[in-house]
């Protein structure tokens, strides 16, 4: 965004828009993961960022867009990391659980971002569907992720039959129950899937069940599928 200033406050205070702006994202971010859409204030928004809820208008025109503001930032922040992957030089066993250790390490430090999601989600993916930048952020992983497999596959290194989207699909699921349903599958069983002292153990588990399904025998999961004679 090019940078404007927002008109002065009493004082004579003039702040930067591009500060203003990450100030009522942080804000909102907040906001919206703790009370979801329906439950945030813009009112407590403004209140908590020393500014008003006109000004917040002035920036994003509305609560609608100031969700979608947020979702598309919280995005861009993954597809960034994804972007920054180096795996170059890696074989594509130690690639693919490199990626999959990105994924969980990022989901496991941005809670809220599981929960806007999640909350998205109840909204049938409303906002992003009527966001043009989040239609062009796309993901970079998937362009890493289909040049692994290939790469696993030509080197006889992987077997399954399976897509970059659906490889995606498997390592961010994982990822993202791990930490959206700790509360309750903590109360159901008695163990919490982010304790500290379990997280290299989850970490390795994401990464083994990854790569025992994409080197498993085929003819082993054939039999598997339809079992014995």
């Amino acid at each position: 965004m090019t940078s404007v200033e927002e008109p002065a406050r009493p004082g004579g205070r003039i702040r930067d828009a591009a500060r203003t702006r990450a100030e009522i994202l942080d804000v909102a971010t907040q906001e919206f993961s703790r009370a979801g859409f329906a439950g945030a204030r813009v009112d407590e928004i403004a209140a908590r960022t020393s500014t008003t809820k006109r000004m917040i208008y002035y920036y994003f025109g509305g609560k609608e867009r100031l969700f979608t503001a947020v979702l598309e930032r919280a995005y861009s922040a993954i597809r960034q990391a994804e972007q920054e992957l180096d795996v170059e030089g890696l074989d594509p066993v130690a690639a693919i659980r490199r990626l999959a250790e990105l994924t969980f390490d990022h989901h496991e430090a941005h809670p809220d971002f599981i929960r806007l999601v999640s909350i998205e989600n109840i909204h049938e993916a409303e906002h992003i569907t009527d966001s043009a930048a989040l239609g062009r952020i796309g993901s970079p992983a998937l362009d890493v992720i289909g040049r692994i497999l290939a790469t696993g596959r030509e080197s006889g290194l992987f077997t399954a039959d399976v897509d970059a989207v659906d490889l995606h699909a498997m390592i961010s699921a994982f990822c993202f129950f791990r930490v959206s349903n700790r509360h309750t599958f903590g109360a159901l069983f008695g163990r919490d899937l982010t304790a500290p002292n379990q997280r290299e153990h989850y970490r390795a588990m994401l990464g083994d069940m990854v790569i025992a399904y994409l080197t498993a025998d085929r003819a082993a999961k054939s039999a598997g599928r339809h079992g014995s004679a």
